[in-house]
């Protein structure tokens, strides 16, 4: 069983800053790729961005420049450093990883339940 836990998300004017943080537990072998996601009501959810390893993020062009993602590999951590917040940043988002839950076993998609952000103008 492998558990994502968002933390983080709330209500901040536009122009503010929101850091999102993410904990992975449970059966862990590896972890690959580690993600952030957006969804607002009607509409598909959408990567906000999304990291492997050690890598460097990669970025929905509309938060280039102003979010940031790292990760914390020795304790399964994820963050979103979200600055210049527009009222089109406004979701909910989503953790998501890709998680070997044992050796022997295969990859697959976890998400946490997600985390309300409200930006006002």
């Amino acid at each position: 069983q492998v558990q994502l836990v968002e933390s983080g998300g709330g209500s901040v004017q536009a122009g503010g800053s929101l850091r999102l943080s993410c904990a992975a537990s449970g059966s862990i072998f590896s972890i690959n790729y580690m993600g952030w996601y957006r969804q607002v009501p009607g509409k598909q959810r959408e990567l906000v961005a999304g990291i492997i390893g050690g890598g460097s993020g990669n970025y929905a062009d509309s938060v280039k420049g102003r979010f940031t993602i790292s990760r914390d590999n020795a304790n399964n951590m994820v963050y979103l450093q979200m600055n210049s917040l527009k009222p089109e940043d406004t979701g909910v988002y989503y953790c998501g990883a890709d998680v070997r839950p044992g050796a022997a076993r295969p990859s697959r998609r976890y998400w946490g339940q997600g985390t309300q952000v409200t930006v006002s103008s």
